[in-house]
């Protein structure tokens, strides 16, 4: 009987445990406090600190199956997904690991075991690659597992410099690496493709399943190995390719997971050709969306939330290709048969369905308003540049109104027999202000990996013991590492900055959106080092970035350490007032409410939560009465240290791209209150004394932020509230109490006035017209009106050649008005004139002359520019342009 996916995955992780490892749940696809990874790419990812030594686990052996996004940053195949056999956007990676503990023998051995007596996968079908220089690896395949040595392949440096194959595994430029081991399964002689190593490696006959990591050395700054005294495996099989094995499918997409899938969206698109690449991209896209919504990634216009978007719209361009444009969308549909699928083993994606589904849907809409917007921009391009796109065209099409370069072609070629096209060299323009975009995102980016020390300085320094939990300062602080400019160095002298990282200290260092402390480091003979904030080095180090303003400091050197009391306890009333608010939203918003994001500082708090509409002032007051009414309960707040699967029977969330070990800590205000949480608190929720909200809002799809004051910060906020009401009540001429009822008669007032002013305009626009109609020039049995109006706006202008329009019938017709050196410009055609004369290209044509832009419809169009002399004499060339339009 054919093994399921789930059963597959299932095997995976009980042949494991039987071995003597522990089943660690996947992370999240957000690394916790990892800011080198846009996302979760590999099953090792949440062992990294164990493997670079700066974490330990109660565990040495683990097994994982790890969910994975690649579609950003160097992992990324976004184009390729759903046209080739295995690329994918999302997929399970399943792993086996050992941290010190067995090596090549035992993870060679397993492997085949698994394969071969469990899976019985025929032995023949299987051979594998080793690093050239590995006779280890080949004397365990070939001696003790019985591979011959025609099956065993050597594989040396591919890739241009020394220990750089596709056989020698590295986490980064330095620090831990070595040989790895693939195994290749053989999908016979009838597919196309040559073993690897071969020239014709590149075929789909022979297809890796599993890649066996063996990380042995240190690699060091100048490139030379140095062996590591406790040798580790990290392995990797996608969950994908080997149920396409087991399953006797050449396709990933041809596994029951994919089929499932690709048969609830070809229902929903009435597409009978279960073979057609649009529904192999929705089947793969709905994995990563979905699960990218769950681990508290939403649709916006950067960062993780930017790549969630694109991969959503892809999709949802498929559909549209597939079935055309739907009231309600349908990519959102797709979320039901996934937990179908997928829910059983992991049931958060079924506990967040509707978060889920309402996010996709919004998002569905969205691009759909935004693709409106777009196709009008289109048509203005189309008319100013002679139904040609430019590549910068392309681009802003792209890149402000979510329009990708496919989508327009594709419109661009159906509308061919009206000369619609791009214009030469368009795709490079469009390539090239692209890659200056690319560089502009990884100038800025988020991800740079600025919280990482040098990997051979991790190997010499304990984790930092943090004592600021009971204590503001503390003596006798000895100085391990000092780095400057990204270097370790052994002094420091007066004026220089640098990071001083300690083996114990009370300063709290910045994660889970709690700023980092400032304070001094001084030693008696009169050193100071001024710390202007603390931040989490390669996770478990505290680094304390300052200037030394006073004496001399190195390595070895004890200190006390001082941590800016005010400063701290300002801030620990606001992270505490964040964990009453996240409580309150669940309570009066719902349990959807999940936090994502926060920033704690002295002076305020910010707290982004998932919700997908503006909440209504009444909710507003009430979710801040409650935080109050706590903050009166004066509930103490407790500390419980625990295991992790306690602490989330126990009650607790987990917050939003945190990485958790396997012991927490747990705050507990009262009944009202329970999260995990590292961060620094409140004895009493009373200390917060007061909570004040000061804003509310959307910063992206299905993401509101509030902002809030505590403590003497709210105090003051409603005193300088209280005197800006008090200015404006004497402005008005009354007392606070009536500010309102004088507020109202002044602007009644105010509309009365713009009503009145309106009609001015208007009439004196139709006096105008009327002696325009009646002067204007004949050209070619085509009323001709090119006038300068004063006084009148935008709208006014388009008013008037309206009525221009209905006096004359056939016309051509620019009006112009200015104000503040800047002129507003509006064509119409009307009638006859209409087959050779439009109103955008002679919008264009005016505009041009006087350094302005504009464009639009043939029938209407309007633009703008500076004012000056330019424009009288652009006015008067009208009536030529257009008797030479129309012969």
């Amino acid at each position: 009987m054919t093994k399921t996916s789930h059963q597959i995955r299932r095997d995976f992780l009980e042949f494991f445990r039987s071995k003597g490892h522990e089943i660690v749940p996947s992370s999240p696809l957000v690394p916790g406090n990892d800011p080198t990874l846009l996302f979760t790419n590999a099953g090792m990812v949440q062992f990294k600190d164990v493997f670079l030594g700066a974490e330990k686990r109660s565990y040495v052996r683990a097994v994982s199956s790890q969910r994975c996004v690649r579609a950003g940053g160097k992992h990324n195949d976004l184009d390729q997904v759903g046209y080739t056999a295995r690329h994918h956007t999302f997929f399970e990676m399943l792993g086996n690991f050992s941290f010190g503990d067995y090596f090549k023998h035992d993870a060679i051995t397993y492997a085949w075991e698994l394969l071969t007596e469990v899976w019985k996968l025929p032995k023949e079908r299987l051979l594998v690659t080793i690093y050239h220089t590995d006779d280890e690896a080949f004397d365990i395949w070939n001696k003790v597992v019985g591979l011959p040595p025609e099956r065993i392949i050597r594989i040396g440096d591919n890739k241009g410099a020394p220990y750089a194959s596709d056989n020698f595994w590295q986490m980064a430029d330095t620090g831990p690496c070595g040989p790895c081991s693939e195994i290749f399964y053989d999908h016979g002689d009838h597919i196309a493709g040559g073993p690897p190593g071969s020239p014709d490696e590149d075929g789909d006959r022979f297809i890796e399943i599993w890649n066996n990591v063996f990380m042995q050395y240190d690699r060091q700054p100048d490139g030379t190995l140095v062996p590591l005294p406790a040798p580790c495996v990290d392995t990797g099989m996608g969950l994908e390719r080997v149920s396409a094995v087991l399953q006797h499918v050449h396709s990933n997409y041809e596994i029951d997971l994919f089929q499932h899938l690709i048969k609830a969206a070809a229902a929903l698109t009435r597409t009978t050709d279960l073979e057609h690449k649009s529904l192999r991209v929705i089947a793969d896209h709905i994995r990563a969306c979905s699960f990218l919504v769950v681990d508290g990634v939403l649709p916006s216009n950067e960062g993780r939330g930017y790549v969630l978007r694109r991969i959503i719209r892809r999709a949802i361009r498929h559909f549209w290709k597939l079935d055309g444009l739907s009231a309600d969308g349908k990519f959102w549909r797709m979320v039901q048969p996934l937990v179908e699928v997928m829910g059983e083993a992991y049931p958060e994606l079924a506990a967040k369905q509707t978060l889920v589904e309402q996010a996709l849907k919004g998002e569905e809409a969205a691009f759909a308003q935004t693709l409106d917007a777009g196709m009008a921009r289109l048509q203005d391009y189309l008319a100013a540049s002679g139904n040609r796109i430019r590549g910068e065209q392309l681009f802003q099409l792209h890149d402000t109104y979510g329009c990708p370069p496919d989508l327009i072609a594709d419109l661009l070629r159906e509308n061919a027999d009206k000369g619609w096209a791009l214009a030469d060299g368009a795709l490079a323009e469009y390539e090239a202000l692209m890659e200056q975009q690319r560089d502009r995102a990884r100038a800025a980016s988020k991800f740079s990996g600025v919280t990482a020390l040098p990997t051979d300085l991790i190997a010499t320094l304990r984790p930092t013991e943090f004592l600021g939990y009971e204590s503001l300062d503390a003596d006798g602080c000895r100085i391990v590492a000092i780095v400057r400019e990204g270097k370790p160095v052994q002094q420091l002298a007066v004026g220089e900055e640098a990071v001083v990282l300690l083996d114990r200290t009370p300063f709290y260092a910045e994660s889970g959106g709690q700023v980092g402390d400032a304070g001094q480091l001084l030693d008696p003979a009169g050193s100071r080092f001024d710390v202007r904030d603390t931040l989490k080095l390669s996770g478990t180090f505290h680094g304390h970035l300052g200037r030394l303003a006073g004496g001399t400091l190195k390595v070895g050197d004890r200190l006390s350490a001082r941590v800016d009391e005010a400063r701290r306890q300002a801030t620990v009333l606001n992270h505490s007032a964040t964990h009453l608010l996240h409580a309150a939203l669940r309570k009066v918003l719902g349990e959807h409410v999940t936090q994502k994001g926060s920033l704690v500082a002295p002076d305020r708090l910010r707290f982004d939560f998932s919700h997908f509409q503006a909440i209504p002032a009444a909710d507003l007051a009430r979710i801040e009465a409650m935080v109050n009414a706590e903050i009166r309960r004066n509930a103490e707040a407790e500390v419980h240290h625990m295991g992790m699967q306690e602490a989330l029977d126990f009650g607790a969330m987990a917050l939003f791209g945190e990485k958790y070990g396997e012991h927490v800590r747990v705050l507990r205000m009262g009944e009202f209150s329970t999260e995990l949480c590292g961060g620094t608190h409140v004895h009493h929720t009373g200390d917060i004394g007061v909570f004040k909200i000061l804003s509310e809002g959307g910063v992206a799809a299905g993401v509101r932020r509030i902002e809030a004051v505590t403590g003497e910060g709210a105090l003051a906020h409603i005193a300088a509230e209280e005197r800006r009401l008090e200015e404006a009540a004497s402005l008005l001429g009354g007392n606070a109490g009536d500010v309102v009822d004088k507020l109202r008669q002044l602007l009644d007032r105010q509309k009365k006035l713009e009503r009145e002013l309106e009609s001015l305009k208007a009439k004196a626009a139709a006096g105008a017209t009327s002696d325009l109609a009646a002067s204007a020039p004949e050209v070619s049995g085509t009323k001709v009106v090119a006038a300068r109006l004063e006084g009148l706006d935008a709208k006014s202008l388009r008013d008037a050649v309206d009525q221009l329009k209905s006096r004359l019938g056939d016309a051509v017709i620019v009006l112009a008005s200015a104000d503040g050196g800047k002129a507003s410009l509006v064509a119409g055609v009307q009638g006859a004139a209409l087959g050779k004369v439009k109103a955008g290209e002679l919008l264009a044509h005016v505009a041009a002359q006087i350094g302005g832009k504009g464009g639009g419809r043939p029938d209407m169009a309007q633009g703008g520019g500076p004012d000056g002399p330019a424009l009288v004499a652009a006015l008067q060339g009208v009536p030529a342009w257009v008797a030479d339009r129309l012969g």
